[in-house]
């Protein structure tokens, strides 16, 4: 069975709306073999990363970056999963109140060098998330995890 890792820093309502959104779409009962974890990117560790077949990776974007939370996650990951994880696919959204490019900029630069490749483009939401932000994260989540159903 695969298994679809979601690490999320979920601190304000408007990024837990678009985690719930994306766990739905995760959970899509017509997705078979796909097993969906979920850790809080504070929590995650390397087993969970190395057990995993893919990942979906949400936080805020405060200040111009992602949370220090994903940051910390990252930091715990990179050298022990360096060679393990190469290829392997991941999304990722991210909530702004204003500019996620820097955050969006930083993601690129730590998955290129932890050799992960996109399998989506990231989803940005600004603001308030509206019902077709939730449906796009949705969409999200049910786009990795039918990835790795179909991935061999």
């Amino acid at each position: 069975m695969k298994r679809l890792l979601v690490v999320h820093h979920t601190v304000s309502p408007a990024t837990h709306a678009l985690y719930l959104a994306v766990m739905e779409g995760a959970a899509d009962p017509a997705i078979e073999g796909v097993d969906v974890a979920a850790r809080p990117a504070l929590s995650a560790t390397v087993s969970d990363v190395l057990e995993a077949d893919g990942y979906l990776l949400g936080s805020p974007a405060n200040l111009g970056y992602f949370s220090g939370a994903l940051k910390h996650f990252f930091d715990q990951i990179y050298y022990p999963c360096l060679e393990a994880t190469t290829r392997r696919p991941y999304g990722a959204y991210l909530h702004s109140n204003s500019d996620a490019a820097g955050a969006l900029r930083a993601l690129d630069s730590i998955t290129t060098g932890l050799q992960w490749r996109p399998a989506q483009p990231p989803l940005v939401v600004s603001g308030e998330p509206r019902p077709d932000d939730l449906a796009a994260a949705r969409d999200l989540g049910g786009a990795m995890a039918a990835g790795l159903m179909l991935d061999d």
